[in-house]
């Protein structure tokens, strides 16, 4: 079952990388290019090259490629191509597609978590997770579910009643959501992220990563030159303490390429080990478009916010000290991984960080105050959309691995799940069934796809452990932050390991203060603890 498994799971990841390797939408016209700024008109032209198409531009089928197109391109039918390209990825029948693949992993999966003595795979795979239950899990989702469907219709309302001032004549589609939200963006907070791109310079944004390092954990990076890399894009820094005791190696492969899988994500090639005691070797992967030569790969918010997460998944695995290697960095419960790195996402937010690190590709100048203060105020906006594109995939990912033996039909359960639901028709999943990696390119999220929620629910209550001392650099609350959650790896469980950082249990009021829910549910639930698990 095992090995049969791994061979679904594979094809699975090779359907999803040809369709997303192979597919693109080209721009042929500089009209086609409507309400794109200079640099993505640029981004366009370079993605065409690297596909072949010189003159031309394109709009790969990659989430930094697209999301950008569809927030300011003006060109209505063009949006839908893009979206309808992105969101087909493994669903367009053929060779590549997914959904034969996905039935029979989930009736493995199922038998042999029967096999185990597991009622469902998701019982299985929940048992040493910090949930312990599914029914734990999904009790959280729920919480947050419905609060966020109905800010998803207030934001739709908002985009609807700017739709019909400009009298576009139509009724807000999926591929208009971030166009429109855009604008009300602009109109509400006065902020547009074309004015704020020109300041993320991926560079300075990775100096800064560097400079929160070493502020929070004492680390100091060293460019080397002398170790091997499998691609010429990719470069290396080793970590050292300032004692000069070498830590490990990040490794940052940071461009969009054929034939390399999108997203974002970090890897762990040598964990620590007090056994071993060799050195850590990590890297942060990403697929940001390359800029021209001698041009700064300019990126967005939303990029930025990912680089820094990621870079919270390299920090827990450089900060490891514990004995076996089995239970270092981050080879902890899936549901606990995601907290470091969503926690590390919040000092992009800091001051020190804008100040020294967001500057004008041109002027050099920071990003400016009053503009600083428009990213703060929007903090909270588009929540409702987040929320659910997130929500809906780990629900579906849930609902799958709890159905049993059952023969599925991807794309049917998707549909109906979804309409049981009450799913905004103008939202889909962030990442549709036959494109979940996740969940199918192996065993590591299935069931699992919630543990984003259940770590931002640590991440939201750690991060105000900061602001209720000193602030985001307060000393004390850093060294608790290391001795007691990126250091510990596995080697002490979750929930202890919290609680001797935190002082208590956390509850989810910090969580919906975070996306704007706060007051929609109840603010002293408790995620870790079985009977209050609201």
């Amino acid at each position: 079952m095992n090995q049969e498994l791994s061979k679904l799971s594979t094809k699975f990841s090779q359907n999803l990388l040809a369709e997303e390797g192979t597919q693109m939408v080209l721009l042929p016209k500089e009209a086609d290019l409507a309400g794109l700024a200079p640099a993505q008109r640029q981004q366009a032209a370079n993605a065409a090259a690297s596909r072949g198409k010189p003159g031309e531009w394109a709009v790969l089928n990659t989430r930094s490629s697209v999301e950008p197109f569809l927030t300011f391109s003006t060109r209505r039918d063009l949006r839908e191509k893009v979206w309808r390209m992105f969101v087909s990825r493994g669903d367009n029948g053929g060779e590549h597609d997914n959904n034969d693949n996905i039935r029979k992993i989930l009736k493995l999966r199922a038998q042999r978590a029967k096999l185990l003595g597991y009622p469902t795979h998701a019982h299985w795979k929940l048992e040493d997770q910090m949930a312990k239950t599914p029914e734990r899990a999904m009790a959280l989702m729920e919480a947050v579910w419905k609060p966020a469907v109905q800010r998803v219709h207030e934001e739709v309302a908002d985009m609807q009643a700017i739709a019909n001032k400009e009298k576009a004549k139509i009724r807000i589609a999926p591929w208009d959501y971030r166009f429109y939200a855009e604008k009300v963006r602009k109109a509400k907070y006065d902020l547009d992220e074309n004015d704020v791109k020109p300041y993320l310079q991926m560079e300075k944004l990775r100096e800064g990563m560097f400079w929160v390092a070493g502020v929070l954990f004492g680390f100091k990076f060293v460019p080397v030159a002398d170790v091997p890399v499998y691609h010429p894009d990719v470069r290396v820094w080793q970590l050292q303490y300032a004692d000069g005791h070498h830590v490990g190696y990040w490794y940052f492969d940071p461009f969009a390429r054929p034939g390399k899988n999108s997203g974002a994500w970090m890897n762990e090639y040598r964990r620590q080990s007090r056994l071993l005691d060799s050195p850590v070797i990590v890297s942060n992967n990403a697929n940001f478009v390359k800029a021209t030569a001698g041009e700064p790969t300019l990126i967005s918010w939303d990029d930025a916010t990912g680089l820094f997460h990621e870079f919270g998944h390299a920090m827990h695995g450089l900060n490891s000290a514990v004995v076996y290697p089995g239970l270092s960095g981050t080879n902890v419960p899936r549901d606990y991984v995601e907290f470091p790195s969503q926690l590390l996402e919040h000092w992009l937010y800091t001051r020190p960080v804008l100040d020294k690190y967001a500057l004008h590709f041109q002027t050099g100048q920071p990003i400016p105050p009053e503009l600083v203060a428009k990213i703060e105020k929007a903090k909270t906006f588009n929540q409702g959309f987040a929320t659910v594109e997130y929500l809906a995939g780990a629900l579906i990912d849930m609902k799958l691995h709890l159905a049993g033996e059952a023969d599925i039909d991807p794309r049917a359960f998707e549909k109906e799940t979804l309409a049981k639901l009450g799913m905004p028709s103008e939202i889909v999943m962030r990442h549709r069934t036959p494109q979940f990696g996740h969940v199918f390119s192996g065993d590591g999220y299935s069931a699992g796809y919630y543990s984003y929620l259940w770590s931002d629910t640590l991440s939201a209550d750690a991060w105000e452990a900061f602001l209720e001392k000193s602030g985001p650099y307060d000393k004390e609350v850093a060294k608790r932050l290391h001795d007691d959650i990126f250091s510990r790896g596995n080697s002490l469980d979750p929930a202890d390991a919290y609680r001797a950082f935190r002082g208590r249990d956390p509850g989810i009021a910090a969580l919906m203060r975070k996306r704007g829910f706060a007051g929609t549910a109840d603010s002293e639930a408790k995620p870790n603890r079985p009977n209050t698990a609201q």
